[in-house]
């Protein structure tokens, strides 16, 4: 019979001996990883306590809240911002409550029904990525004059229909009452829409600027590139020198339909 050679003859260790060996041997590896898991997982909490919040108070059929959403907040998913920002879309405007408890709205009746399937929209999507691009589709449709296509958002952005059956069970109306109680809360109250409040600052007509705010606001340590890369210099599309200038905003208690310039 061959023998086996004898650099090939060796002996299990005793089962317990073994498990500690291998303990031994893995010890290193479980360290080096906690010392680079532990710091990112502190890191990310960290960020995400140092949020900043914007909350964008505005209603459906304002064109200049519709040109706000879609040409300039937009700005948040284009660029790093949206990591640093809690984002809140709160649709009510300056919408109001009848006696009886009904919907009254700046532009009709239309208005007071997109204003509840966005909210809808904000309510029953999981993300705000998911709201934020049902939402543009609305407003963008309403720029052009289109907003009684609004059910096509939900094929254009492949999104549920899950707001149209919160407005059907009731629960948009629920919503909106919300959001009418929290609107009538603000301090300063808002007197016109779109009305941007970052970390409670109400910006008033300095709501374009809302970029500065959220990189002035940030505390955290990992400064999104889109504020490394801001300029210092404000801007204030608001005055344009002339004192007659309109505002390009929706005010409490014009009603009427307005049109962008």
């Amino acid at each position: 019979m061959m023998k086996m050679p004898s650099f090939l003859h060796y002996s299990l260790p005793p089962p317990r001996s073994f498990f500690y060996f291998c303990l031994l041997l893995l010890l290193p590896l479980l360290l080096l990883l906690l010392l680079f898991v532990a710091p990112s997982s502190s890191s990310s909490s960290q960020d995400n306590n140092n949020k900043v919040t914007l909350s964008l108070y505005y209603e459906s059929l304002c064109p200049f809240c519709g040109d706000f959403i879609v040409n300039h907040l937009v700005k948040l998913f284009q660029t790093d911002l949206i990591n640093i920002v809690n984002l809140r879309l709160v649709p009510w405007g300056n919408a109001w409550l009848a006696p009886d408890g009904t919907f009254l709205c700046q532009h009709g009746n239309d208005e007071c029904f997109l204003n509840t399937i966005e909210a809808c929209a904000v309510t029953v999507y999981p993300n705000v990525a998911q709201q934020f691009r049902f939402i543009h589709c609305i407003e963008n449709l309403t720029l052009e004059g289109r907003q009684n296509q609004w059910v096509n958002c939900f094929q254009m952005t492949g999104l549920a229909k899950l707001p149209l059956d919160c407005y059907t069970n009731g629960n948009g109306k629920n919503i909106e009452q919300k959001f009418a109680q929290e609107t009538t809360q603000l301090n300063p109250p808002h007197r016109f829409v779109p009305w941007v409040v970052v970390n409670n600052q109400a910006l008033q007509e300095d709501y374009p600027n809302f970029v500065n705010y959220i990189c002035k606001a940030y505390k955290g340590k990992s400064k999104p590139v889109a504020c490394r890369s801001l300029s210092t210099r404000t801007y204030d599309m608001m005055n344009d020198g002339n004192n007659s200038f309109q505002k390009p905003v929706c005010y409490v208690g014009h009603v009427k339909n307005l049109t962008l310039p």
